[in-house]
Formats: C-alpha cells, sequence, structure tokens
C-alpha cells in the first residue's frame, strides 16, 4: 500500500470496505454547511459527498444500499459498464428503492479508472446525494504518481432542486445574476459604436435572448470535497512529489475551468480512460465529466486550486500545500462570458417562445463584423470532426481568443487560459490505446438538441421525453450519433451502459468518453459500440435539462441476454 493511499484513508477519503469488495450504502438526510450558508440535504453514509468507493478491476463488488429516507431513491454508478439491470435508473432498469428497504447491486468490475456514483430520483443529485468511486488496474498504470486526492466539484445552492424548477418555469432568468448592465452597454458603445451596440441590443431583444445567459443556475457556492472557499479543503504533499488529482464534477449546472496558479498540469486520463499525456495550463470540465491530471510542486509552498464557473458567477477553491494551514492566493474572477450570434447560429429550429425565423428586422443592417467578424451562416451544420487536425495555437481571426474546433467560431463561450498559455481541447485527447477496432458506422442517428426558452421546457429532435419513443439499437451495431446543438445552452450529454467514441478526427485514437459536451452552434459526433443488451438512459446531465425533458429511452434488442432485457423492460412498463 502506497503512502498516498495510507493517508487518504486515514484522512477519510476512502473508506474501507466491510468485507472484500463488499460495501454498505445509507441514504439519509443530512446537513450541508458551505460556509456561507446551511442547508439540509441528501448525502450518503451520513455525509455528503457520499465515502469514496474503491474497487479492483476484475472482482465483483456488492453494494447494500438502505434507503432512510422518507421516498423512494436509487443509484447510479456513473460511467459504469455493467449489466443493465444494476444501472440504478427507476422506470428504465429497475423500480426504485422504497423507504425503509434495502437493495443490494451486484456486478463485475470491468474497467478501471475515476468514475462516481449519484441519486438518480427527482433532484436528489443537486440535494447532496453523490460520491466518488476510484477503481484500481489489475496492471500497471502507464503513468507514475506518488500519492493520489480525489477532487469532487460541486454547485450548492441555497434553494432545494425542487424549488429551483419551480422558479425556473415560473421566470427561466430567475437565478441569472450576471445580466447586462447599463455600464457595459456604454462600454460596448465606446468599442463598437452606439448604432452598433443598439442594433445589437435590439437584435437579442427580438429574439428575447440575453447575451448573459451561460448558465440557468447561479448565486450557488461552489464546493470541492464538501468544502465551500472559506472551508477551503486541504491536499498535503512533499516537495518534488508526482500528485493524481483525480477531478469530478458533480454540479447539478455548473462547467468549471480548472487551474492550480504557479504549476503545470498533465491530463492523463478522461471519463476513466487513460489518454495520451497532454500539458495544459486550464482545462473545462462539464457536468458529470472526470479528468485526471499529475502535477508535481517542486517548493515547499501552498498552491491554490482554483475552479472558476464557466459563466464567472462563482467558484470553488482548495489548496495543496505541504503542511496544513498554509494558503496561496486565490485569483480574482474573470469577466463573464458574454453569448454572441455565433452562439446562435445553430437556432434555426429552436422555438424561442414566439419569434419568427423569417422576421429579423431588429438586426437587418446590424454590423456584424463589430459582433463576431464572421459570416455564422453555416454553422449550424458544421462538421468538426474533419478539423481535427487544425494547428489550435492559430487565432480565430479579428477575436483574439485561440481558436477551438469544437466551439463556433467566434463564440464568447471558447475558453483562454489565464495565464495565456494552453487550454485542454477536446481536439487534444487521443485514447491511450484503442478500446475497439476501427470500422465503419452501421448507421447514423441524428439527436437535435432543442427547447423553448419561455416555457423552459427542453427536448431531443423537438420531443419531449414523456411524449418520445425510445431510441432502438441492434446489438452488435456501431452507431453514429450526431449531435446538433440548436439550443444556446451547453449539454453534456451522458449515454449510459456503453461508451461513447467521441470523434476528434483520430481514427481508432478517438478517445472514449461517457459524457460528451456540445456547445452551442455546433455539431458533434459520437460512436458507440452497441454491445450491452436492455435499456438504458440518454440525457442531458445539467439537472433541470434533464428533468425538463432532454432524456431518451434507448432499448439494446437482440443478445446474449436479450430474453432478460424483454422480460424486465415489461416488468418497467417499456415496449421492448
Amino acid at each position: 500500500m502506497n503512502k498516498g493511499f495510507l493517508l487518504a484513508i486515514l484522512a477519510g477519503l476512502m473508506p474501507l470496505p466491510s468485507l472484500a469488495g463488499e460495501y454498505d450504502i445509507s441514504v439519509d438526510r443530512v446537513q450541508i454547511d458551505t460556509g456561507d450558508f446551511v442547508k439540509e440535504g441528501i448525502g450518503y453514509n451520513g455525509a455528503s459527498p457520499g465515502p469514496v468507493l474503491r474497487f479492483k478491476e476484475g472482482e465483483e463488488v456488492t453494494l447494500n444500499v438502505t434507503n432512510n429516507l422518507d421516498v423512494m431513491t436509487s443509484i447510479h454508478w456513473h460511467g459504469l459498464i455493467l449489466p443493465f439491470e444494476q444501472d440504478g435508473v427507476p422506470g428504465i432498469s429497475f423500480p426504485g428503492i422504497a423507504p425503509g428497504e434495502t437493495f443490494t447491486y451486484q456486478f463485475p468490475v470491468v474497467q478501471n479508472g475515476t468514475y462516481w456514483f449519484h441519486s438518480h430520483s427527482g433532484f436528489q443529485e443537486p440535494d447532496g446525494a453523490f460520491g466518488a468511486i476510484v477503481i484500481e488496474p489489475e496492471g500497471r498504470e502507464p503513468f507514475r504518481y506518488d500519492r493520489e486526492y480525489v477532487v469532487q466539484l460541486t454547485d450548492k445552492h441555497p434553494h432545494s432542486g425542487d424549488r429551483i424548477m419551480r422558479n425556473l418555469k415560473m421566470m427561466p432568468d430567475y437565478y441569472n445574476r450576471k445580466q447586462q448592465t447599463v455600464g457595459e452597454f456604454f462600454s460596448d458603445a465606446s468599442q463598437n459604436g452606439l448604432m452598433n451596440t443598439l442594433r445589437d441590443r435590439m437584435a437579442w431583444g427580438g429574439m428575447r435572448m440575453m447575451k448573459a445567459d451561460v448558465e440557468d443556475v447561479q448565486g450557488f457556492t461552489g464546493m470541492i470535497n464538501g468544502k465551500g472557499p472559506e472551508q477551503n479543503w486541504t491536499g498535503l504533499f512533499e516537495p518534488g512529489e508526482r500528485i493524481r488529482l483525480r477531478f469530478i464534477n458533480s454540479s447539478a449546472m455548473t462547467y468549471f475551468d480548472v487551474r492550480i496558479p504557479g504549476l503545470d498540469m498533465t491530463v492523463v486520463q478522461a471519463d476513466g480512460n487513460n489518454v495520451q499525456p497532454v500539458n495544459v495550463d486550464e482545462f473545462r470540465i462539464g457536468v458529470a465529466e472526470t479528468y485526471d491530471v499529475i502535477v508535481r510542486p517542486k517548493d515547499a509552498q501552498a498552491y491554490t486550486i482554483f475552479a472558476e464557473s464557466m459563466g464567472r458567477s462563482g467558484y470553488a477553491r482548495a489548496t495543496l500545500a505541504p503542511e496544513e494551514g498554509m494558503e496561496a492566493p486565490v485569483p480574482p474572477m474573470r469577466e463573464p462570458a458574454r453569448l454572441t450570434m455565433a452562439d446562435m447560429s445553430g437556432m434555426h429550429g429552436m422555438d424561442h417562445g414566439g419569434m419568427d425565423h423569417g422576421d429579423m428586422s431588429a438586426s437587418d443592417g446590424m454590423n456584424q463584423t463589430a459582433m463576431a467578424d464572421m459570416d455564422h451562416s453555416g454553422m449550424a451544420s458544421m462538421d468538426h470532426s474533419s478539423m481535427a487536425g487544425m494547428d489550435h495555437s492559430a487565432m480565430a481571426e479579428g477575436d483574439g481568443q485561440a481558436s477551438d474546433p469544437f466551439y463556433a467560431n467566434g463564440s464568447g463561450l471558447t475558453p483562454v487560459a489565464a495565464n495565456g498559455g494552453k487550454f485542454l481541447s477536446y481536439a487534444d485527447l487521443k485514447a491511450q490505446k484503442p478500446l475497439y477496432e476501427e470500422r465503419e458506422p452501421t448507421r447514423e442517428i441524428e439527436l437535435r438538441l432543442t427547447g423553448n426558452m419561455e416555457r423552459y421546457t427542453w427536448s431531443i429532435n423537438g420531443v419531449k421525453y414523456e411524449d418520445a419513443d425510445p431510441i432502438r439499437l441492434n446489438y452488435g451495431e456501431r452507431i453514429r450519433f450526431k449531435f446538433v446543438n440548436e439550443t444556446m445552452m451547453t449539454h453534456p450529454m451522458h449515454l449510459h451502459g456503453m461508451w461513447s467514441i467521441l470523434d476528434v478526427g483520430a481514427g481508432e485514437w478517438n478517445p472514449i468518453k461517457h459524457t460528451v459536451s456540445v456547445q452551442p452552434g455546433t455539431t458533434v459526433y459520437m460512436e458507440t459500440e452497441v454491445d450491452a443488451p436492455g435499456q438504458w438512459a440518454f440525457h442531458c446531465h445539467l439537472s433541470y435539462h434533464a428533468a425538463a425533458g432532454m432524456f431518451r429511452k434507448v432499448i439494446v434488442e437482440g443478445g446474449p441476454q436479450s430474453s432478460q432485457a424483454n422480460s424486465a423492460a415489461a416488468k418497467q412498463g417499456g415496449d421492448a
């Protein structure tokens, strides 16, 4: 047992199993103290986050989950490849866990890496029901490290999940704290000219949209490992050690831009799968994603782990230090991000609650160059999979930002490192070794990400979950999914039970993920080897988007357990 592992156990970050491969988990009402406020939430084994579960690749695990709530609950093992009956999605893979009952999950561990678990019932996950999973490989890792820490991010809000959803339904911009100001208008007028600024505001007003609508829910406290910025979770190190940081974004709604001023980071794993090492200064972690990085602090000083929300409305902060009590300066947050017309370029199919797409008189004559310095007319159908070979150090013309093929050209969301250095792109991710043989897809399925901002409904292909037919796949197929984002929001799409092969143009070296972020105004492709019979969930992992309808059931027909899958589907009321 290495020293880092032992220290983590002693610090309470890793539980010792009651028996080899067996864990007992209780689902409880808990008090969550963010340092800014205290609220009642839901946790595991009396705390939020719950315990770090440590498995070993190749073992069989048993998890006894006891529901101490007065409502139904569930646990989904996010990113784990397992029999569908163990996936933990009520109404799709099992009925759920009733109050007072104990449900036993049992499945083989067929992978390694960093993952997490969370409730798939109501809004229990944003209310605190989540924890981390660390799976040790059967063999040796392809990289060295001396100690490790889980860094589990979340966005804790003083309102409950149910209340947040009610407020969003009542007023979609209820939680928008970063709206444009009069001062910003005059600043824009000084830079772009008064008439251009007026036309710009009129165009956005005519669409009933706001440039500031980057995050649906603001007013949260960012937390790391259950501690707010003032509580300052601290991980200890000895100078010269290589430290593996397992970042997990367990947020309900928040994308974080992560940096550690003074330290370079080497990304070695994405969503539990090893990647060819990438040296970066900063990375953006989408909701439900995980990234493992290695850092090597050489000096006996403190370093701040700074995770700033994509909309610059809040942050999480922690510290790496050689001694307890040491702190490093906390960087100021950067200016809030603003959407541009590039981010709206795919919205021809979106229902804006009354907008007439044929009448853009409010923006007729607008100086587009002043806004984004580009022609957006072809962006909605843009194929980013062919762009992976481009030079990412090139600058997008006129906007002064580094280009990224997974963002619309001229997007206001395109990330830029705070120190001017390297910001991780999906295009940088290459698999350490191929998981599947390269072959042509059997067929392509287009999934348009759609919504209605006025009513706060979210959908796929214009249809909400409750009105949609399942997506039917055949066991043994290789499916190419085409995501077309016709909304102004970023959507982290998560397919349960099967790997998502993100197309970055690297062929057999394309990275393997469980969650794929699709930016506004972009088209993104992923492929899936259909190798898991049964019923699975497929949804946006923004909690309130999934609840509002951006969700599908996937039925895999055929395969070695097809009769079991059909039987379970019948019990769940499915139509397999």
